[in-house]
């Protein structure tokens, strides 16, 4: 799924997201719109409840507010989470099953209600391809 436009909100190719109190903001590259939004049932993002999509780490620039950015890891501490530390929103994350990219937090995203995307899918994050024993 590549999302354009969301509620009457056209997505724009360097589109901005900010944290709920605004001293964070993020600029997106986003030149297909939003590629492949989705949820995650991994005992993280059950209790966050974000729909994320990803971009290339490149894609991703912190414009304001790095200092505001508070840093969480847990199990193999190969994904990195971010969030605001005054408002607590989870803006991004470097992901564990593709570090070389950044999964960010749609409802980030300047005038998008991400309440408006019908039948996002869920990931499988409770057996995760990384937990699996190799044979």
């Amino acid at each position: 799924m590549t999302l354009d436009e969301v509620g009457g909100v056209t997505i724009q190719p360097r589109h901005r997201a900010r944290c709920h109190c605004g001293r964070v903001v993020l600029e997106l590259e986003l030149p297909d719109g939003i590629v492949d939004p989705r949820r995650c049932d991994c005992s993280m993002c059950r209790r966050k409840g974000a729909i994320v999509a990803s971009v290339p780490l490149s894609g991703l620039h912190v414009v304001q507010g790095a200092e505001h950015l508070r840093l969480y890891q847990f199990n193999t501490g190969i994904a990195k989470h971010f969030f605001c530390g005054v408002c607590g929103i989870h803006t991004h994350h470097q992901r564990r099953s593709s570090p070389d990219e950044y999964g960010y937090n749609v409802g980030c995203l300047e005038g998008v209600n991400p309440f408006a995307i019908a039948d996002v899918p869920t990931n499988d994050g409770v057996n995760h391809p990384a937990d699996r024993v190799a044979d």
